[in-house]
């Protein structure tokens, strides 16, 4: 994996802390730096650990799946994606109190890092290193997560671009799965 196609990843994977910080600055209205720090900390730490984890247990079961992982990758990565756009359309509920203390920041970290467990099963099963994915991954969630905290907490059409963003993340996950096929030979050159 270069470069690029790191920072694409990990960017596409940023895209549901992005949507979720957009919507949480717009429901917050007015953000704290104390408040920034812990979305951005506990959205970009979770999404550094979740392909860590899948990662470790994707090399448990490696050697069996060998034969047919750029199929399993491409369609955990599909499917992600799939998922990612399809959400993009529903409705969220509004958080009461202060997303980001508490049980409500730690459910919003796991959810929206959950897509980066089935990455580092993808990475794991394609028998890459997970480690410098993992730090980048959770860096650009980082950075995505403070900026569409106050970028929500300014913006009109707050549901609109998070909703983009989204539909961004999902249709980049999907087009990554597509060139691992297209990698392995299982997609016509």
């Amino acid at each position: 994996m270069d470069n690029t196609e790191l920072l694409t990843l990990a960017v596409a994977l940023a895209m549901d802390a992005f949507a979720v910080a957009i919507a949480t600055g717009a429901a917050t209205r007015q953000v704290t730096a104390r408040q920034t720090f812990r979305l951005a900390w506990h959205f970009g730490l979770f999404q550094a650990l979740m392909p860590v984890a899948g990662w470790l247990l994707g090399g448990a079961v490696r050697h069996h799946i060998e034969a047919y992982d750029h199929w399993i990758a491409f369609a955990l990565l599909g499917y992600i994606g799939a998922k990612m756009i399809r959400e993009a359309f529903g409705e969220e509920d509004a958080a009461r109190g202060d997303p980001t203390r508490g049980a409500t920041l730690v459910m919003l970290s796991i959810a929206t890092s959950v897509d980066a467990l089935a990455v580092g099963l993808s990475l794991s099963v394609l028998g890459v290193s997970v480690w410098t994915p993992a730090l980048v991954i959770g860096l650009t969630a980082m950075l995505f997560t403070a900026g569409g905290l106050h970028l929500g907490k300014t913006a009109v059409k707050a549901k609109r671009l998070g909703t983009y963003a989204e539909v961004l993340g999902g249709a980049v996950l999907i087009l990554i799965g597509l060139r691992i096929l297209w990698e392995h030979g299982a997609l016509p050159a």
